[in-house]
């Protein structure tokens, strides 16, 4: 017997009492009006069909009609659930007519009153099949209001009952709010076709769970043998793209509609008088096997935890309970003082490691990998709860798709905070980037897998990267050696938000600072300012802006397509553009102290400044936040994060820019002692003689290792610049080194080098600034001798004290090439 309780969502899937509930479904009539007005059979033969539903594995049954108490408790007694469908007259234009309206409110409303509180009830379709041009007339974001609307009457009545309309392609732009989850009527008989739009419409369905509700094959046209081979493989296409459930239509081939019996279709898996056909034993094998797991390769789950107890318990719990045949945990513990190690011996199944300093997240995963004994490394964070078929779908997506990385959702708790549902709805969360439906760009460090071989083969995880920016550096240096990520929407975590507006702020600077280092290794993925630039679309809950240009529906000619399909509009790029730093630094402080001198400026400033704040208003009013965890503050603080995560993840990423390109002084300072004793004369170019089997690259790599090992700071080139190393040395001073191999006349080898010298970003300012202090001073007549000692003689004084450091500079990185020169035992040649 199943348990009586509600079925309730559970992240991309649904749950009752304390299992999973995968929807295995038939559709129901249908029929002609019973004696009692009822458009369903007898009680009897209801009972008989459920009975026979039951034996076909089925736990949910969709019905066209509301039904009367008694057959819910006949469903409830052979362990059933239904999905009711409200019939409203849905076919008529119905908005802008009060009437029809209000007749659509009254029916929801009673049909609700009658089954909302039944346990029978799985869930209650406040629509199914809205024409598409009707919504077409009246226009989609009045009809999503109005669905809206609907969800929200059967909420009155039971807000724990879930609550959802059946769509399908030709209305597929419709996407109103208020639904519990996604649920999707698919009639394509071409396997490619079927799974590339059902991973279609799990973009779509984004964060909830995606119901198939409704897929068949006529056999009266195609065959029964056909009808049984297609619905097989549908409904396990449907299990293994990660959706919630799947409907097969119909039960019967008894149908009844408008008014008259339907004789030329044949849907049902059983005949009008229900003999079972041959389908009745495909879709029965399909649900009793949904999710098969044999001949999966081993994984290797590495969680990688810093002063993070609080959470990892229910994080290494919830690995327990994985519903995968070869698996291991491997806990590495990256120098916690929080009692993590204690916590670690409650759970002897889970390998530990345990680092003695803090070595940085990349350190932590990378030991990971080389205590993995799995073919796949499967990475999560101690802040996570892995769903128990998390790792199937991973696997199977990575098998399947052929790809070297897989990623899934990461989804909000349900038992985590309101605050944290804030956070999950502003900018800057950790989420996947989609290049299509399938393969992504990036994949969050809380929900990926690789190969182990493509991750040694890597180097693994820059260990340059020791809070953040590791996941997106490691996707960048795979995808550039061909490599491609796919995308599992199945395979998700719960993973918990920051609960504190400081935390999440904490965060963003976090992000900030590792943008700048990623800048430095990538900067072909990166704008002139630092910002980063994605070539896929940001999914995952996540809210990159308002959006201000209205949506384009494709609607085929005079509205009949098939799919009508939505283009979203972009987030505005005026957003990110009047919240960012330089907006604040080069337009509204400049602004603010003209408006001091000339009082006409005011209006222009307010505008100005009040510009950042309405389009966060948009932006907050826009985001989808759940019912249960709003507040009267939610959008309010959704704003506020939306003006302030720019200005401290870019200020971040400032300090990035400015500061962290430095060499440390130490390292410099004992080049400098055997540069200035003579050991090293400041000089752009060198050449040497290189033996055979001694090529420029092989001098390359020895040089970098070197400048590793003694502490420098240096980018190596990523393909996108003309020079192989850029060398760091005080805060305003670097060097470009190029090299080029060239052969003699004898065939002997020469190595050049060269070393030119440039100034730094913060070197650049200061004389921007001072540059400016003087050029602004000309226009002040009485002003014109203090403008020059203020501006153009600090800018000299300035320009010759950069000359001199970078010399300097030269020099020391002169005597770090010949170390390495001697090293690989190559000799100076003379002359340049």
């Amino acid at each position: 017997m199943a348990p009586r309780g509600r079925v309730v969502t559970d992240g991309k899937f649904f749950r009752l009492g304390d299992r999973k509930f995968l929807v295995k479904g038939v559709a129901y009539g249908p029929f002609a009006p019973n004696a009692d007005g009822h458009a369903y059979p007898s009680r009897e033969g209801v009972a008989r069909d459920l009975a026979l539903m039951h034996a076909l594995g089925a736990n949910v049954v969709r019905l066209y009609t509301v039904p009367p108490v008694w057959l819910l408790d006949e469903a409830i007694e052979h362990d059933l659930r239904l999905l009711i469908d409200v019939d409203w007259h849905q076919q008529a234009c119905f908005l802008g007519d009060e009437q029809r309206e209000r007749r659509a409110r009254e029916t929801v409303r009673r049909a609700a009153e009658e089954c909302a509180h039944h346990p029978a009830t799985f869930a209650i379709s406040v629509a199914n099949e809205l024409p598409p041009d009707v919504i077409r007339w009246s226009g989609p974001r009045a009809v999503e209001g109005f669905l809206s609307d609907l969800a929200g009457i059967v909420k009155e009545v039971n807000p724990d009952v879930l609550v959802s309309f059946g769509n399908f392609p030709p209305t597929e732009f419709l996407r109103p709010r208020e639904m519990d989850f996604v649920t999707f009527n698919v009639y394509l008989h071409r396997r490619p076709a079927f799974e590339n739009y059902l991973a279609r419409l799990q973009m779509l369905a984004d964060t909830r769970p995606l119901l198939l509700g409704e897929c068949g094959l006529d056999s009266l046209r195609e065959g029964e043998p056909r009808q049984a081979e297609t619905l097989g493989w549908q409904i396990r296409a449907a299990f293994r793209g990660g959706l919630a459930g799947a409907i097969v239509f119909s039960f019967t081939d008894e149908w009844h509609r408008g008014g008259r019996w339907v004789t030329d279709w044949a849907f049902g898996l059983t005949s009008g008088r229900r003999a079972p056909k041959p389908a009745f034993a495909s879709v029965r094998e399909a649900f009793a096997k949904p999710l098969p797991t044999a001949g999966r390769p081993r994984v290797s789950v590495v969680v990688a935890s810093y002063n993070a107890a609080r959470t990892l318990a229910a994080c290494l719990e919830a690995l327990q309970r994985l519903n995968y045949p070869d698996y291991e945990v491997l806990l590495v513990d990256d120098g916690s003082i929080d009692g993590t190690a204690d916590l670690a011996r409650e759970f002897p199944s889970v390998r530990y490691f345990r680092f003695e300093t803090n070595q940085g997240l990349s350190a932590a995963r990378n030991r990971g990998i080389e205590l993995a004994t799995g073919e796949i490394v499967a990475f999560t964070d101690a802040d996570c709860r892995p769903h128990e078929d998390w790792l199937d779908h991973l696997a199977h997506d990575l098998l399947r798709g052929g790809y070297t990385g897989i990623g899934g959702p990461n989804l909000l708790p349900a038992d985590d905070s309101p605050v944290a549902a804030v956070v999950m709805a502003s900018p800057g969360g950790p989420t996947h980037v989609m290049l299509t439906d399938r393969e992504a760009e990036h994949l969050p460090g809380c929900n990926m897998a690789f190969w182990r071989a493509a991750l040694r083969e890597v180097g693994g995880f820059d260990p340059l990267f020791r809070r953040a920016g590791d996941d997106v550096d490691l996707c960048w240096r795979l995808q550039s050696q061909g490599c491609r990520l796919g995308f599992s929407p199945g395979g998700f975590v719960w993973h918990y938000r920051r609960s504190r507006v400081r935390d999440y702020l904490r965060q963003q600077h976090g992000y900030g600072e590792a943008e700048a280092l990623l800048e430095r290794k990538h900067p072909e993925n990166f704008n002139r300012f630092g910002g980063s630039r994605w070539r896929g679309r940001i999914y995952g809950g996540q809210f990159a802006g308002p959006v201000v240009r209205r949506p384009l529906i494709y609607h085929g000619p005079f509205g009949t397509g098939m799919f009508q399909t939505l283009y979203a509009g972009s987030p505005s790029w005026l957003h990110l553009l009047v919240t960012s730093v330089e907006y604040y630094v080069l337009l509204l402080l400049p602004l603010a102290t003209l408006a001091t001198l000339f009082h006409w400026l005011l209006p222009v400033l307010l505008l100005a400044a009040g510009l950042p704040a309405g389009l966060s208003l948009i932006a907050a009013w826009q985001v989808d936040i759940p019912r249960r965890m709003r507040r009267l503050w939610s959008r309010p603080l959704v704003a506020l994060l939306f003006l302030l995560q720019p200005v401290v993840r870019g200020w971040a990423r400032y300090q990035g820019r400015l500061f962290l390109a430095q060499t440390p002084v130490r390292v410099r300072r004992n080049f400098r002692a055997v540069s200035e004793s003579g050991g090293g004369a400041q000089r752009s170019r060198m050449a040497f003689r290189a033996p055979s089997g001694v090529g420029r690259l092989c001098f390359l790599e020895r040089l970098v290792q070197r400048l590793r090992r003694e502490g420098w700071q240096f980018r190596s080139d990523g393909g996108w610049s003309p020079n192989d190393l850029e060398i760091y040395g005080s805060r305003w001073s670097k060097l470009l080194l190029a090299t080029a191999s060239e052969y003699t006349d004898d065939g002997s080898q020469v190595l050049r080098c060269r070393l030119k010298p440039a100034r730094t970003l913060p070197a650049r300012l200061v004389l921007w600034l001072l540059t400016a202090i003087a050029i602004g001073g000309l226009g002040w007549r009485d002003a014109w001798q203090a403008s020059r000692l203020a501006g153009f003689l600090p800018a000299l004084g300035c320009l010759l004290w950069f000359r001199h450091d970078a010399r300097r500079l030269q020099a020391q990185a002169g005597v770090l090439i010949r170390r390495v020169a001697e090293d690989v035992g190559i000799v100076e040649a003379e002359g340049p």
